[in-house]
């Protein structure tokens, strides 16, 4: 779960006086305007979407040609068009098979801000988010198209290197960044910014398991 907004910080005041959800939302403006993941007409998955400060700018930049579809387990406050949002488990074993019958799979671009709820020991925290992580490029590999883009939260230490390993085996291209509004709460968050997906790497399909509802929470920080 994020900090409590505090209305001293920028992005926080930044964020209301625009009308976006969450000061997290110009974490994906700022990848957004240094690596272009979002196209207009484009169709992207958002993962961990509440309160959907993400699925905004997303549909701002697709545009009424796209689509963008934001998953979380609390529900999300009715977005405009071309928006829309499920109450659903991001890591439920029939997910894949649900978006491509129902959620127009196969998607531009896989978004995914999931974060565990802290528990104060950092060790714990960091393997929580590493495996949050990697549940969530497992099912990016298997909505996204070819040219596709993988965009993930990810809190430094731990495996972190195995992981971002991991990435470079799945997909062409692995940036990693670290956006304004992170830098400024003194986070240890960064993004992995994954472009071209290759075939899925084994020991990441093995573990793309479900989740446990209560250890995962939400975007908003």
């Amino acid at each position: 779960m994020g900090k409590a907004y505090d209305p001293r910080d920028r992005f926080w005041r930044k964020a209301k006086k625009e009308g976006l959800r969450a000061r997290s939302a110009f974490k994906l403006d700022e990848i957004q305007r240094r690596f272009h993941v979002l196209r207009p007409g484009g169709r992207v998955l958002d993962l961990g979407a509440a309160p959907g400060g993400w699925c905004q700018i997303a549909a701002r930049e697709v545009g009424p040609n796209g689509f963008v579809l934001g998953l979380d387990l609390e529900p999300i406050a009715r977005l405009p068009p071309p928006a829309d949002t499920w109450v659903a488990d991001a890591f439920a074993p029939d997910l894949p098979e649900r978006l491509r019958r129902e959620g127009r799979a196969p998607y531009d671009a896989v978004l995914s801000d999931l974060a565990p709820k802290t528990s104060g020991v950092r060790s714990a925290d960091e393997a929580r988010s590493l495996d949050l992580a990697g549940r969530a490029l497992g099912l990016s590999l298997e909505v996204l198209r070819p040219s596709g883009v993988f965009v993930v939260k990810v809190f430094m230490g731990g495996d972190f290197e195995s992981f971002l390993k991991g990435c470079r085996q799945a997909f062409r291209q692995v940036r990693i960044v670290r956006p304004e509004a992170s830098v400024a709460r003194g986070s240890k968050e960064v993004y992995l910014v994954c472009r071209e997906p290759r075939r899925i790497p084994e020991p990441l399909a093995a573990s793309n398991q479900s989740t446990p509802k209560s250890e995962v929470g939400s975007e908003g920080s």
